[in-house]
This record gives C-alpha cells, sequence and structure tokens, in this order.
C-alpha cells in the first residue's frame, strides 16, 4: 500500500493525506475537474490532474504502470472525470488502465466496469430492464436492412442513438424506415428506441436527478427548445424536488449498473409512466449546479475520499 505524501499548502503548514490522480479529457481539466481538484485539495488531498492516455503499462516500474505524476507508483485513489474518444485499441488500452488500477488495490471513481456499462447503451438498457425498470421500448441491431425491417413495421416515430454518446450528441429522430442515418455514421449498429412524447407536443421535457454514493443528491428538469432536452444543447435547467418514485428508480438504476455516481436520465411517457432513459457514468453538473444550493463537487470529493480511506484502512 502506498503511503500518503506530506505537502505544504499556502499557510506554509504541512498536511498529509491521500495522493489522487483526477483523469481529464485533456492537460487541464474542465470546469468540473477544476473544482474536484479544489474540493480534493481544501480535504488534504494531493490532486495530479492527468490523462488516461498519458498513462502507460510498464515493467520496469514496480507497480507495473506509469500514471503521469506518481512515479511509477500507483495513486491512492482515482478519479474520472471522464475517457477521451478513440480507436477501439486506444479506447481498450485506457479502460486497462482502470481495470488494473482496481486489480491493484486503487479506489477508482466510477471504474472501468461501471464505465464500460454506462457507456454502452445497449448494455444499459438490457441491466435496467433485468432490475424490473421500465424503459421506452428499445431494439438495437446490427446493419442498416436489420433496422429498416424493424422500423417498417412500427408506425410510430423511434429515436436513433449512437451507441457510445453523451450529451446528446448524434441523437436524431427517424419518422420512418428510409431515414435510417448510413452504416458509417452509426459505426453500423442502431440504437432503436420508441419516441414517447405526442405527435403534436409543444412542451419538451424530462429530469436530470444525481445520484452519489447510493442517495439522490439533486435533479433538475430539462426544458429543451426542441424534442432533444440535453442543457449542452441548449435546454433550460430548472429546479426539481424529485417526488418518491422518481428517487427510488434513480437509485434502482444507479444499482443496476453498479456505479458510485452518475446521472439518470427519466421521463414520462403519454400515459404518464416513468421510464429510465439514459444513465451517465461521467456526468456533467454545470446545469444542475447552476439551480441548487448544494456543492455538488464537495460532496464528490467527500464521499469519494472517504471511499479512499475506507480502501485503504482495510
Amino acid at each position: 500500500m502506498n503511503k500518503p505524501v506530506t505537502t505544504t499548502d499556502v499557510s506554509g503548514a504541512t498536511r498529509s493525506g491521500p495522493r489522487i490522480a483526477l483523469f481529464v479529457e485533456d492537460g487541464s481539466g474542465d470546469w468540473h475537474a477544476r473544482r474536484l481538484r479544489t474540493a480534493m485539495e481544501a480535504r488534504g488531498a494531493t490532486v495530479v490532474t492527468t490523462t488516461l492516455s498519458g498513462c502507460a503499462f510498464d515493467t520496469s516500474c514496480p507497480s507495473g504502470m506509469d500514471i503521469p505524476g506518481f512515479d511509477g507508483l500507483l495513486p491512492d485513489g482515482a478519479f474520472v472525470r471522464s475517457v477521451s474518444t478513440g480507436t477501439l485499441e486506444q479506447i481498450t488500452f485506457r479502460l486497462g488502465i482502470l481495470h488494473a488500477l482496481r486489480a491493484s488495490g486503487v479506489r477508482v471513481w466510477n471504474d472501468a466496469r461501471a464505465i464500460e456499462r454506462c457507456v454502452d447503451k445497449s448494455t444499459a438498457t438490457f441491466l435496467f430492464q433485468r432490475a424490473g425498470l421500465a424503459t421506452p421500448p428499445t431494439r438495437v441491431v446490427e446493419t442498416r436492412e436489420r433496422a429498416h425491417g424493424h422500423l417498417a413495421g412500427n408506425a410510430r416515430p423511434f429515436v436513433l442513438k449512437p451507441l457510445f454518446g453523451s450529451q446528446g450528441n448524434g441523437v436524431r429522430r427517424a419518422n420512418g424506415p428510409d431515414e435510417l442515418p448510413s452504416p458509417e455514421d452509426v459505426g453500423s449498429v442502431y440504437y432503436m428506441q420508441h419516441y414517447l412524447r405526442a405527435p403534436d407536443a409543444t412542451v419538451f421535457e424530462d429530469w436530470r436527478v444525481f445520484v452519489c454514493n447510493k442517495r439522490v443528491l439533486a435533479a433538475m428538469l430539462r426544458r429543451g427548445k426542441s424534442w432533444i432536452t440535453n442543457v449542452h444543447q441548449g435546454a433550460e435547467p430548472i429546479a426539481h424536488e424529485p417526488c418518491e418514485e422518481m428517487v427510488q428508480t434513480a437509485l434502482a438504476a444507479v444499482a443496476a449498473v453498479g456505479v458510485d455516481y452518475a446521472g439518470i436520465d427519466l421521463i414520462r411517457d403519454e400515459s404518464g409512466r416513468l421510464m429510465v432513459l439514459e444513465i451517465n457514468s461521467n456526468p456533467a453538473w454545470k446545469g444542475l449546479q447552476s439551480v441548487t444550493d448544494l456543492d455538488i463537487a464537495d460532496i464528490l470529493a467527500h464521499d469519494f475520499l472517504q471511499s479512499v480511506a475506507e480502501a485503504r484502512a482495510r
């Protein structure tokens, strides 16, 4: 087990705390990563902001891995803010680093297993159904021909989503089989989900519920300018107090997938039935932070560092 390092804060006092790798998409980190780092450092941690692409497997290192900033040793904990896009080989390598960290006893939020389940929408949808959670009717197939056959037998519009994607990027609606995208646009895998809103709908709303450490921290209603309601795509975040049904549904979704923290998207169909749309293992919370008094980054830092301390004590 790695020993904590001793650092000096701005007042000149020394402090001892866990060494944390904060994995971001680029070297500097985004708004979320900066807030996380500040919150962790305020709680005594030494944080190195780095990327998974900058890591290496290296048999000359005592740990077998070279994580930037750790001199061949292991961090005490790793917080994954994002996993950059890349080739199949690059993604496999980056997730392999996370798998190796977990296997080496490092506490990882969220770990590779959870990320894999969430980022693959087909797997997440399957796990929701297996847990008894309602989801929009969904079919996922390879080849445009099979997708065409499915849509040809349904009269209602469908939503097509990239199997790997977030923030509403690449999501489109198809009113029939002739509107299917080319195989190159979707990697030859078609994730097709019933469009739940009425054809003449003029109000486009759903909910984002943020869960951390098996509890709901906050929620917001997302009111879209179009049927795509991601805040990243211009939807308005509105403070929302989730009802007990939403709370229990979000917690069940987290349990089904096995994540430490997540953003869960919920929607009601035309009959009012609550359904799970998606789960995000690296959720953004800038929009949610704008409509809640809670300091989300500070709560994440507290819960994560507590889990690191528990892991180190074992």
